[in-house]
């Protein structure tokens, strides 16, 4: 088959592509409403490239009454220009993400389109700002709805006028109603980015997480500390370097720093789709071996910030304390204090269901692991304990059964996903897998709960698919 020569070239091979992989086409949903109001059949918080994966794979399981919603503007949903301080994605160049293994929705089918096969073919990296592109032509030629500028809040219960349960979502639009509700929210899933509280308590002016909105022209001539050696902290350290900062000193806890990548590991059909099917055990053993590496960093990552003569990695040397002195940032190490003009956190998030606007009503009863699971005691790990113990569906489950049934109807699809699932929700290389295991988890769902109008449905049906000939009809 001939390479599209242009984009529209292209785009009418996806409209040919999702026309010749329709079936089922017969629609399965009816509307509901609650009080009169529309009854959405499923809201996904989060139109990054999670929810336009999970999005896409509802629309092909023929759940259109659906909507994605983000904060963001139209643009700037996900890492991509905002907090994301690398070059390019850290993923392989021709990998499946959101496209679900459809050809021709493919980032290297939208790039050979664009630039050609030979471009493609000489690029090592996809640009996180071409991969941003890409998501936003997909969203648009997948026909997944998304209303940007929305801000979703606490998640209750509620009732459609025809007795179903289902949810109701504080929103800066107003309330929303839906029957499913997905939060694809990402790197922050159910908890919140995280540092030492040390540095927590030093003046805002002193100190960043690694994914805040920093002003690196600020550091220009200062000396900037960074904490944690995986990539996001290369990055920032990276970034710093090149708004010239004097000096930039990584800070390691590890004597040897990570350089194994483990998700480079895992990425097979086999871990990918069967590992929330595995006893308890063996998913806590691989998920606390996997996170507990960190994301390693790449040669080309190390290679941005260590070719500045002003750069210094310090290893086994983590921080234990921290102060404000003379407007600066003193942190405090087992080989004593280090003065700081900025102090910068490549710490990551910590699960904790209490610190989310969604989870306000619910959060002291979702089920954590260290709810479900003992793991044996040098396998112990209090920040893999906060993660949520999801359901087969990738949805919560009650800690004291009964008290919050409705949460069954909230599904999770994003880093807070990482110890039930494998990286379900935070890999690109897992979406054509992830992404439909949600969704029909869904889809499971609405039917489950239509089970008496379907059976009437059936009841009723009539459709004679054959005419017959009444004349050679003989009846006995």
């Amino acid at each position: 088959m001939p390479i599209p020569r242009t984009l529209l070239d292209l785009e009418a091979d996806v409209a040919r592509d999702l026309a010749l992989t329709a079936h089922p086409r017969a629609p399965w949903l009816v509307p509901k409403t609650s009080g009169g109001t529309p009854v959405l059949d499923c809201l996904v918080i989060g139109g990054g490239q999670c929810g336009l994966a999970v999005g896409f794979a509802l629309k092909r399981d023929r759940v259109d009454n659906l909507l994605v919603i983000d904060r963001a503007a139209h643009g700037r949903e996900g890492p991509w220009v905002t907090y994301a301080r690398m070059h390019n994605l850290r993923s392989l160049k021709d990998q499946t993400g959101p496209d679900l293994k459809t050809p021709s929705l493919t980032y290297q089918a939208w790039h050979e389109a664009q630039f050609g096969q030979a471009h493609f073919a000489a690029m090592r990296w996809i640009p996180k700002e071409l991969w941003n592109d890409y998501l936003l032509w997909f969203r648009r030629v997948a026909g997944v709805p998304v209303r940007n500028g929305v801000t979703a809040g606490r998640i209750g219960p509620a009732r459609t006028d025809d007795g179903l349960p289902c949810l109701s979502v504080e929103t800066s639009a107003g309330p929303m109603l839906a029957r499913k509700v997905v939060m694809a929210t990402g790197q922050e899933g159910v908890g919140r980015t995280w540092m030492p509280e040390f540095v927590a308590a030093l003046p805002k002016a002193l100190r960043a997480h690694a994914w805040d909105e920093i002003d690196f022209a600020a550091l220009r001539g200062k000396v900037v500390a960074v904490l944690g050696a995986g990539a996001s902290a290369f990055d920032n350290a990276a970034v710093a370097l090149e708004a010239g900062a004097a000096e930039v000193h990584l800070f390691c806890r590890r004597a040897d720093p990570m350089v194994v990548q483990p998700y480079r590991w895992l990425t097979f059909a086999g871990f990918l789709r069967h590992l929330h099917e595995m006893p308890d055990a063996w998913r806590w053993r691989f998920m606390a071996k996997i996170l507990g590496m960190r994301e390693g960093f790449a040669q080309d990552t190390y290679d941005r910030a260590n070719r500045f003569a002003n750069f210094t990695m310090h290893i086994g040397r983590p921080w234990t304390g921290a102060r404000a002195e003379g407007g600066r940032a003193v942190l405090e190490t087992a080989r004593g204090d280090f003065a700081a003009d900025f102090a910068i956190c490549g710490t990551g998030v910590r699960m904790d269901p209490a610190l989310v606007p969604e989870l306000a009503g619910c959060a002291d009863n979702i089920a954590l692991w260290r709810d479900r699971y003992d793991p044996p005691p040098e396998e112990a790990n209090e920040r893999l304990a906060m993660f949520p113990y999801l359901g087969p569906e990738s949805a919560f489950l009650e800690k004291r059964a009964g008290e919050t049934p409705w949460i069954r109807d909230i599904h999770l699809f994003g880093i807070g996903t990482s110890m039930s699932f494998g990286p379900a929700g935070s890999s690109i290389n897992a979406m054509s897998i992830s992404a439909p295991r949600v969704a029909a988890g869904i889809t499971r769902g609405l039917f489950e709960a239509d089970l008496p109008r379907l059976w009437a449905d059936l009841e009723a049906y009539a459709v004679p698919q054959v005419v017959l000939d009444e004349a050679k009809l003989a009846a006995e």
